[in-house]
């Protein structure tokens, strides 16, 4: 929305350029593309398991029962299956050993010549998950066993047809040493439990839905438990059972109710009920993800799982329940119902996130929940659509599976069924909903089949609508309008355009729903209307109109899209107090700041002086005196926008200019508005009452924080404000503590240290906490904070090999502190690429989503773009990069022009 101030503030003087590119050292990776897909030529009814976990390996046993797909064309009778890093013992067809002519294992492949139409097959491998460090497959975390099979982690277990069309029933069989492995865990229900004189506990586990091998689940450890039950819809009883790592048993019950939540709002919203005798979740501190569906047995990175007040903040409360709905709504949308082949990833994850932003929506606060989705998808997605690594939401070939892993699959696909339900209405699209459930249940399908029950079930043709899914970037909506003051006919004109991204220079009309709103001058409601946008322009028209309104456009963001309106400073402030669509109001306060720093920015770069309007001031003002039954969305009404986001309407990125303006901006704030966030933030803190976590208790808590945030802006007069409330909020309240902790994070002063010392010495035996820790010194904004981050690597709590550890101090850096990591010598670039090679050797996953903050080279100044294009040219020359790495560095490469 607002000004199209984006020309007026690249930079003069830059040219364009080109940079020549090296030669490769690296053999280039084949492409996988989604028009090659093809049925499998055999298909697998039953796998029967049994692994023996022991220290220095692990035997698996596999007994496959396969048969001919009678839907294939084979060209031979060769079954061809997936490994990866085995120790192959034996093979047996129909009980016979193969000998070394039946068979050859060639590119992690094992072929097996000249198979029958049905046929048992037995494989024995041999795994060492204790050398797993990429955590994919079988491998040990704090000396407990557990799996991560997807994308294409259960190859690395045993051989096997690993591609999600593959549907087979599992029985696995888990045989460990009971004292050291008590807890033996796998999908669906317990059959057995067997003891052996030799110590050894003997588990076998039954899933009686048919799955494809990325939903397998085992997990062998010593483990605390807790558990409950659920009543479901239909009264039956499901045990409800969450372990956890020794220790941590007293941070479950925000967990186990969030389970009970999220099953009761999958009943009462979509009318799913849960299918096994049994739900369990079991966090461990080392995961790629933030956790898995599998069937019946969810692991969880620990950090969605443990929360209690004095270890985990208001955020850490929303994002248990959000993590935990998700991966309980997969039962349906990703297991029941799985995808035919990964590039239909959105099937199962964009519906799962919507599904699990609706349950967030209804349990919190719609306006807030939907502002915190808004946000996501602004900083992570759509930088993502405008550069080298731009992709679909059903992309059409990749290199490596786990770099499907995006926001545009996860949030654009969000983003893409929630138009649809916009478009059909709620009541069709439960239909749909309905009708895709049970059209489908069993299957492995497509997005297709998806918007097909959609078509089906409400009557509305969607064929222009599934562009959605295949073509990339972001649709500009330039709008205009006109008032004829005689007639009282107001009129809008819409214009819709989509830029070229890769592989797609040009792009055809989308549907794009737009919600909207018309209210007259003093703030008055006069229409509200869906408009669907189909052609490239459209005009639309708006009678009896007794003055010329002021429209609410994309009402709760029913597109994802960017809006380009030549709205006032008035009129923004018009929309910030009277808008009915709460989410606009937000927006409209959002666009009204960003339109002030922009146009400050200018000014820098025109060496005029900074001059905050007092109107903003005066707007801001106003939402304290009449907002504050609301705390919850005042608070998010009173925060700046992010220097990213400020970013994404820059041509040439001034990561100096943008910082130092907003800083000028939030610090004129806080001395104007310094006796209201005193007086609020009085009425707001209160050290006696226990924490609770509720909508109004949470409103209340981030009200106080905000007014707290301006405050330490003053820096010496305030500074005791924020080092007492850290103090007494230090060992029973983690969001109080946070909240101060992070003002205190960007002062120069003693106090900034001392505080910092103290809360590692108090939580120095959580890892989470200590996680919070490293994020907070990698976000610092102080000039000396890149040596900070280099010195904290070789901290004794820091471990590389741990990806929450890497999230939480280089991803930070890397990802959150625009001014840092871009300093104009290149150092923060030199020190992402000496990460990114050494997490490459150890977690080419891991390494892959640390490497894409450079992925933006172009959009920066010259300097800068010259820096990070050399690193990534060192990255691409370095030896035996992963399939992971080398797929991000070279598309990020691909074209050298520099966008100036």
């Amino acid at each position: 929305m607002g000004h199209d101030l984006r020309a007026a503030l690249s930079i003069s003087g830059i040219n364009a350029g080109v940079f020549p590119r090296k030669s490769m050292k690296n053999i280039t990776q084949e492409p996988i593309y989604l028009h090659d897909y093809q049925v499998p030529d055999y298909l697998i009814d039953t796998i029967d398991l049994t692994f023996e976990l022991n220290e220095e390996y692990t035997r698996v046993k596999s007994l496959l029962n396969v048969m001919a797909n009678p839907l294939a064309t084979r060209q031979d009778r060769h079954l061809i299956l997936h490994g990866e890093a085995l120790e192959l013992i034996s093979i047996a067809l129909n009980n016979k050993p193969l000998n070394a002519e039946q068979y050859e294992i060639k590119n992690d492949k094992l072929h097996i010549f000249s198979v029958p139409d049905e046929f048992t097959l037995e494989i024995h491998t041999l795994i060492k998950p204790q050398e797993n460090t990429a955590l994919s497959g079988l491998y040990k975390s704090c000396g407990n066993f557990c799996t991560q099979c997807e994308a294409h982690g259960f190859r690395r277990m045993t051989y096997f047809l690993d591609r999600p069309d593959v549907m087979a029933r599992f029985t696995t069989t888990i045989i460990a040493d009971e004292a050291k492995y008590p807890v033996l865990l796998s999908n669906g229900n317990l059959i057995s439990i067997e003891k052996s004189e030799d110590g050894k506990q003997r588990v076998k586990w039954a899933d009686p839905f048919k799955k494809p091998c990325y939903l397998f689940a085992l997990v062998g450890g010593d483990l605390d438990s807790v558990e409950d039950y659920f009543i479901t819809q239909s009264g039956r009883q499901v045990t409800l059972r969450i372990y956890v790592e020794k220790g941590n048993r007293d941070k479950t019950a925000h967990a186990m109710e969030a389970v009970k939540k999220a099953m009761r709002w999958d009943e009462e919203v979509f009318g799913r009920e849960y299918d096994l005798d049994i739900y369990m979740i079991v966090a461990v501190s080392d995961f790629n993800m933030g956790a898995m569906e599998n069937k019946g047995l969810n692991i969880f990175n620990t950090q969605y799982i443990l929360a209690n007040p004095e270890t985990a903040t208001d955020v850490d409360f929303i994002h248990v329940e959000s993590v935990i709905a998700h991966e309980y709504f997969h039962n349906w949308t990703g297991n029941r119902i799985t995808c035919r082949d990964w590039f239909q990833l959105s099937l199962k994850e964009g519906l799962t996130i919507f599904r699990d932003q609706s349950f967030t929506a209804d349990t919190t606060s719609k306006t807030v929940a939907r502002i915190q989705d808004v946000k996501d998808l602004r900083q992570s997605q759509f930088p993502e659509d405008a550069g080298p690594l731009a992709h679909p939401v059903r992309p059409e070939s990749v290199i490596e599976i786990n770099n499907f892993y995006t926001a545009t699959v996860y949030n654009k696909g969000a983003e893409v069924i929630r138009m649809q339900q916009t478009i059909l209405g709620q009541d069709a699209f439960r239909k749909g909903m309905d009708l895709y459930f049970d059209r489908h249940d069993g299957q492995a399908v497509t997005i297709e089949d998806f918007v097909k029950a959609m078509e089906d079930a409400s009557g509305i043709d969607l064929t222009q609508f599934r562009l959605w899914y295949s073509q990339a970037g972001t649709p500009v909506l330039k709008i205009k309008d006109e008032y004829d003051a005689k007639t009282g006919n107001y009129t809008l004109h819409i214009e819709q355009t989509c830029t070229e991204t890769p592989g797609q220079p040009h792009k055809k009309p989308f549907h794009i729903p737009v919600k909207m709103g018309l209210l007259d001058q003093q703030g008055k409601e006069l229409l509200h209307d869906l408009l669907h946008i189909k052609n490239a322009k459209e005009v639309f028209h708006f009678k009896n109109l007794p003055s010329k309104p002021v429209p609410s456009l994309l009402r709760h963001f029913s597109a994802p899209v960017k809006v380009q309106y030549p709205y006032t400073n008035a009129e923004l402030q018009l929309l910030m107090q009277h808008d009915t669509d709460l989410f606009n109001r937000w927006e409209a306060g959002q666009q009204y700041a960003l339109n002030v720093m922009l146009k400050m920015i200018q000014d820098v770069h025109d060496n005029k002086p900074l001059h905050v309007p007092g109107e903003y001031i005066s707007a801001l003002n106003h939402l304290l005196l009449t907002m504050q039954h609301d705390k919850w969305l005042l608070a998010e009404m009173l925060m700046l926008p992010t220097e990213k986001y400020i970013a994404e309407y820059m041509t040439v990125v001034d990561v100096d200019a943008i910082h130092h303006v907003r800083e000028v901006l939030a610090t004129e704030i806080a001395k104007q508005l310094k006796p209201h966030f005193l007086t609020l933030y009085e009425e707001h803190h209160d050290v006696t009452a226990p924490y609770v976590f509720n909508i109004h208790e949470v409103g209340k808590r981030q009200l106080k924080n905000t007014c707290l945030f301006y405050l330490m802006l003053l820096n010496d007069e305030t500074i005791p404000l924020g080092l007492k409330q850290f103090e007494l909020a230090l060992k029973t309240n983690m969001t109080d503590t946070m909240a101060a902790l992070a003002t205190l994070n960007n002062i120069d002063a003693p106090e900034r240290d001392m505080a910092l010392n103290v809360f590692y010495e108090q939580w120095k035996n959580d890892p989470l906490i200590v996680d919070k820790w490293f994020a907070l010194q990698a976000s610092s904004k102080l000039p000396n904070t890149l040596k900070q981050v280099k010195k904290l690597l070789h901290h004794s709590a820091f471990d590389i090999k741990n990806p929450n550890k890497v999230y939480a101090l280089i991803g930070s850096f890397c990802n959150r502190n625009l001014h840092c990591f871009h300093t104009p010598d290149g150092e923060g670039y030199a020190f992402l690429k000496d990460c990114v090679l050494q997490l490459d050797k150890i977690n080419p996953q891991i390494a892959a989503r640390m490497v894409k903050p450079l992925s933006e080279w172009r959009r920066y100044d010259v300097g800068r773009q010259h820096l990070m294009h050399e690193v990534l040219e060192q990255i691409a020359q370095s030896k035996n990069i992963s399939k992971d790495v080398f797929e991000i560095v070279t598309k990020s490469l691909k074209k050298q022009e520099i966008i100036a």
